[in-house]
């Protein structure tokens, strides 16, 4: 688990006291239009009891950081910075708008607006906060099939119709053993029938302990069903840390026991020939790979060795900018299939249209791409970390069939 300075901490409780300050003078002109100076104390009493209680829970935690059971740390954590996100976002909002609001009312002096100005404050703040409520307790966990169909020159007529289901970035830790969740997903899963199934990374937020338990789910995918997987950056225990690097490697060796515990076949830098009436594709995985600070652990000539004579190939590569460095006109690889950005978790779509902050970021960060007859498909990811919610941007299960584009 990162752990922050106590000279960051003390920044946050700072910035997290200068916004409720500004807050609380909006809200102050709100409250002076309540005659009753008990409700309005009270009011006032409450917005600064959650002030302060949220900036001792941060003190507290950083203080008592190495006694929390590393489980019961991380739910903390993330509950701590999902609550400070649903108040400050709206809470920055309302200041934001109070102030233009203000500022124009005294530009124009006109006096019949100061009794309306606190209450369109109130309402842009209150907006976001049920949007972001809703993110975290109802959309985080609303999964979303996108089906994608995909006409390629250079499939084998034998494995025109293959469906293939991808599913990214799990963080089972930012589940918190609540397996029933999983298994919904699971169920959707079997549900589309699909012939091969591929996990492109981030299995885990840093620990193989945060697996405990999920052998039983991960068991209820269908048999039927070849699975593929790939490890992403997370799955390295890069941002632990570690007594030793022997701590380390064993973490790491546990994590890529549990693929072969639940009959996913992991790809180290290597590829599977799959063959249908002396026809085949190729199955090729790679290790993370990514611009730094991200480590490049990938090697896609090592994992492309043996596959020369075979005209088509799927990649699995959990970082989509591998993409562009490593992939697209350097190789003859059809279809990429990646994740890593879990689309920020948040962005909105209209029409076909869709946005996301994170695109300002990576190039490729949600959805299907194309580069003449190569293409590379980047899924918003199933799970969370950090902000445990979805806003606009739900967990996704893409079911791909294939074509041959005649």
């Amino acid at each position: 688990m990162k752990s922050y300075s106590l000279f960051t901490i003390l920044l946050l409780c700072v910035a997290i006291f200068i916004i409720d300050f500004l807050a609380f003078y909006g809200l102050k002109s709100i409250t002076d239009l309540i005659h009753s100076s008990v409700l309005r104390n009270s009011i006032h009493i409450l917005f600064w009891f959650f002030t302060f209680g949220l900036i001792a829970a941060i003190i507290t935690l950083k203080i008592r950081l190495d006694d929390i059971q590393p489980r019961r740390k991380q739910l903390l954590i993330s509950s701590l910075y999902g609550l400070t996100i649903s108040s400050f976002i709206p809470k920055i909002i309302f200041i934001i708008v109070m102030a233009i609001l203000l500022s124009t009312n005294f530009v124009f002096k006109n006096n019949n607006l100061v009794l309306i100005i606190p209450f369109i404050g109130l309402i842009a703040g209150f907006l976001p906060f049920f949007v972001i409520t809703y993110g975290i307790f109802k959309a985080r966990y609303n999964f979303k099939v996108y089906n994608i169909a995909l006409s390629l020159p250079h499939l084998p007529q034998e494995f025109h119709g293959m469906k293939a289901v991808q599913i990214s970035d799990l963080h089972l830790g930012s589940f918190n053993h609540r397996f029933h969740i999983l298994e919904r997903a699971i169920k959707k899963i079997n549900q589309l029938e699909p012939d091969l199934l591929f996990f492109t990374g981030d299995l885990v937020n840093n620990y193989a302990w945060e697996l405990r338990g999920w052998r039983k789910a991960f068991r209820h995918f269908s048999p039927e069903i070849k699975k593929y997987a790939v490890l992403g950056n997370h799955d390295y225990g890069d941002y632990s840390q570690w007594d030793s690097k022997e701590d380390k490697e064993k973490n790491f060796q546990a994590i890529k026991n549990f693929y072969k515990e639940n009959d996913f076949k992991l790809l180290l830098n290597e590829s599977e020939i799959l063959e249908r009436d002396n026809q085949k594709i190729a199955i090729v995985g790679v290790e993370n790979w990514g611009n730094p600070p991200f480590k490049q652990y990938g090697d896609l000539k090592k994992a492309l060795n043996g596959t020369e004579s075979i005209p088509f190939k799927i990649l699995l590569s959990h970082d989509p900018s591998h993409w562009d460095k490593q992939v697209k006109d350097q190789t003859n690889i059809a279809l990429t299939l990646s994740g890593h950005t879990h689309g920020m978790q948040a962005g909105f779509k209209l029409k076909n249209k869709e946005w996301s902050p994170i695109k300002y970021k990576y190039k490729q960060w949600a959805g299907l791409y194309n580069h003449k007859q190569q293409y590379l498909y980047v899924n918003r990811g199933l799970g969370w970390l950090g902000f445990p919610g979805r806003l606009g941007m739900r967990p996704e299960i893409t079911c791909i069939e294939f074509k041959r584009d005649e």
